[in-house]
């Protein structure tokens, strides 16, 4: 049996700790060892959840390019800034990459995808889960049978400790119902709504945002027309969704070529 090589980028964190497990859950797969910005010389000074992996400290770097050079694919659930040196380095070394990370910017976006234009095979998807990217597919294909009288309005609801809104879902599923309407979200949406607003903007797609608890994600889109209104929702009860559908995305990507995938392509999600 053939091993694929995966890395972690984020290792130690909270999502890095549950990829590991989901990464040695799949005998085909090998974890290698991830980035953390934490040195560690000792197996007693790693999380309890590593330890009982039996994770060598040794796999354990702070320079990207030393686990491009161990892996085949990495696994990065961080922050935008390590995302994108992580990108750079995985580019110019032939790693792949499943990025999961939150809150890019419009402009980070491009730079990953010139990245992947330029020889990065990399799957990005904010949401990796099986449920909402089966979502994600319907609110495209609603928003595209529906009339346009069907006002769009999508809530989101997250933990207290989340620090991007509205999430990378929700804005997920704000593209996925403006390709539905043949529009750009970027001219469509609408984010905000305090004081006298005035009339809702015919046509505009509507997010309002929740922060509270320890809830781990809650998705719904709203299609509000005459008479009737349609609400398509998500709610998740458990990250181990999201390092599941992680690895599923690193196995699947090995051996493809370069270029931006979705977790569409994983699934083989088709309208």
């Amino acid at each position: 049996m053939t091993m694929q090589a995966i890395g972690i980028n984020g290792i130690t964190g909270r999502m890095g700790r549950l990829i590991a497990a989901a990464v040695t859950d799949h005998a085909d797969c090998q974890l290698v060892g991830g980035l953390s910005r934490q040195a560690f010389t000792e197996v007693n000074g790693l999380p309890a959840d590593l330890r009982a992996l039996d994770l060598d400290p040794a796999t354990l770097h702070q320079d990207p390019a030393a686990l491009c050079a161990a892996a085949e694919v990495i696994i990065d659930f961080s922050l935008p800034p390590a995302t994108m040196a992580l990108a750079k380095v995985a580019r110019a070394t032939g790693t792949g990459l499943v990025i999961g990370t939150t809150g890019l910017s419009a402009r980070e976006e491009d730079r990953l995808a010139a990245l992947a234009a330029d020889g990065l095979a990399c799957v990005f998807a904010p949401n990796m889960g099986l449920g909402i990217n089966v979502l994600l597919a319907l609110v495209a294909r609603a928003a595209r049978a529906l009339d346009p009288a069907f006002d769009i309005e999508i809530v989101e609801m997250h933990h207290g400790g989340k620090v991007d809104a509205p999430s990378g879902t929700a804005l997920g599923l704000g593209r996925a119902a403006a390709a539905g309407r043949d529009i750009d979200l970027a001219d469509a949406a609408v984010r905000s709504r305090d004081g006298h607003t005035g009339a809702r903007v015919p046509g505009s797609i509507g997010f309002a945002t929740l922060r509270g608890g320890d809830v781990v994600g809650e998705h719904s889109v709203i299609f509000a027309g005459p008479g009737e209104r349609i609400e398509l929702s998500h709610k998740a009860g458990s990250r181990t969704i999201f390092a599941n559908g992680a690895v599923a995305a690193a196995r699947w990507l090995a051996g493809k070529p370069a270029g931006l995938y979705s977790m569409r392509d994983v699934l083989n999600l088709t309208d």
